[in-house]
């Protein structure tokens, strides 16, 4: 091919201020993990030449094809609630967008390819468990139907990372409707300059939000996203880990997989991180944080809306609408796992009242949804009698089975799964990483080859901590 990959790089052409030019760092021996064929059609691309070597090259950050303008895009955050002005790319680098055959405009990002400006003493690298981690889960999460960056390759490097020991080090190639995130508009509004926040502003209207005529409308639009995307998560038993102003995307796309996991046991306040020590991004809390940090949006967009008491109460009265969409969404999601197509707000109690013995009595989350199409619900708990009364009201509820059936999936990434694709990943061994990754593929599919997969940990494999990969 002539032109492997067209870019247009409509963000490089914001100008300075937005970005530091940076190219990839190469590395020693690059070796190909896996290609996203699927992906790559997507996006108009040819998986044969990403799987060859000129391919692998720019997957690994070795060569760059025509029209790439790699770049490190610079952003601040809060960071458990702490602000921090500077943060950016310090591990990636954005080599550029390129627009699918339907029109739609995507930016490839290299994940691990080396220091930036941004890195703040760091190596700029990605070891290879957080690398497998994040193209198993973004690619569930887009085959449950849930908003999100996705995986378009992995590589090795042949090099090593140090982290608490030598591990080996690798490159995700990730795919982003953008990278644009609450922080970056914070760096710019914590230094005051009006005209870049403007700017940006203006992009995010014309790649996301064209329907919007001025900030308070794009900020509408992100909080109903960012609401439609959290009830996703919720309905799936995903604990996002660092739910930080730099970690979510104005798209409404899942963003930023670290020290992520799914439950298993349900319990409200589960939480994996280990950094997230006070809970802070508990499963729980999680739609309570999304309206912290779009708070921090509206207030940056503040100054672009007009008289400024004005535009207070009116970005005050849009974040406020967050909690009534999210209810909706929530409503809309858990109804949909027990088969209710139109729920009443009255089928929110009996949603809570499956949900407490759930937490009570420890029984596994993906399990007991799935389990209502068979009748194996009953078998996640100790005590069975609180699920049978329920049972009963639920079934005379008149529950649509296949939307049951459509809305459960049967397989996770579960924690202990992912573990021992990376475990094995490490020896050089990738067919577990490939056979986990064709299994929540297709979450709901019934395929007897993949029955383990859906099983609940056993006694001693429960992975109950995740970890950065930084």
């Amino acid at each position: 091919m002539d032109q492997p990959i067209a870019f247009d790089n409509s963000y490089a052409r914001l100008g300075p201020g937005f970005f530091t030019r940076t190219p990839p760092t190469p590395v020693a021996q690059p070796g190909l993990i896996a290609v996203n064929r699927p992906l790559a059609a997507r996006l108009g691309m040819d998986a044969d030449w990403l799987a060859g070597p000129e391919g692998l090259a720019m997957i690994a950050g070795n060569g760059l094809p025509p029209g790439a303008e790699p770049i490190a895009q610079a952003y601040a955050g809060h960071q458990f609630g702490g602000l921090s002005p500077q943060l950016g790319d310090g591990r990636a680098v954005l080599l550029g967008e390129v627009v699918a055959p339907d029109g739609a405009r995507f930016d490839i990002q290299l994940k691990g390819s080396g220091p930036t400006p941004f890195s703040r003493r760091g190596d700029g690298r990605a070891w290879l468990g957080p690398v497998l981690r994040e193209y198993i889960v973004s690619e569930f999460m887009a085959a449950a139907d849930v908003p999100t960056t996705r995986a378009l390759a992995a590589a090795t490097t042949g090099e090593v990372v140090w982290r608490e020991s030598a591990l080996p080090g690798a490159v995700l190639t990730r795919v982003a409707a953008s990278h644009i995130r609450v922080g970056t508009f914070e760096f710019f509004a914590i230094r005051g300059d009006v005209d870049r926040l403007r700017a940006l502003t203006g992009h995010v209207i014309a790649r996301h939000y064209p329907q919007a005529d001025g900030p308070l409308q794009m900020l509408r639009g992100v909080i109903a996203r960012q609401a439609h995307t959290i009830a996703r998560w919720m309905a799936l038993g995903f604990v996002h880990g660092v739910m930080n102003t730099d970690n979510m995307a104005v798209s409404g796309e899942t963003i930023d997989y670290g020290p992520c996991a799914f439950m298993d046991a349900y319990h409200p306040d589960t939480v994996f991180s280990s950094i997230d020590r006070g809970g802070r991004y508990a499963w729980s809390e999680q739609p309570q944080v999304a309206v912290w940090n779009l708070a921090q949006l509206a207030s940056c967009l503040i100054p672009l809306m007009g008289e400024e008491k004005a535009a207070i109460e009116a970005a005050t009265d849009a974040v406020h609408s967050f909690p009534a969409l999210y209810q909706e969404a929530w409503l809309r999601r858990f109804g949909a796992k027990l088969g209710l197509a139109d729920p009443r707000p009255e089928d929110r109690a009996l949603i809570e009242r499956l949900l407490t013995p759930m937490a009570q009595q420890g029984a596994d989350f993906t399990r007991t949804f799935r389990g209502l199409l068979d009748g194996t619900a009953a078998d996640e708990f100790r005590d069975p009698a609180p699920f049978r009364e329920w049972e009963t009201d639920w079934k005379a509820r008149g529950p649509d089975m296949d939307l049951v059936r459509r809305s459960n999936p049967i397989r996770i990434p579960r924690n202990h799964r992912i573990q021992q694709v990376i475990d094995a990943g490490v020896t050089g061994d990738f067919a577990p990483f490939h056979r986990l990754f064709d299994a929540v593929s297709a979450p709901f599919e019934q395929r007897p080859e993949w029955d383990d997969l859906s099983l609940s940990p056993a006694e001693g494999e429960e992975v109950r901590v995740t970890f950065c990969g930084t």
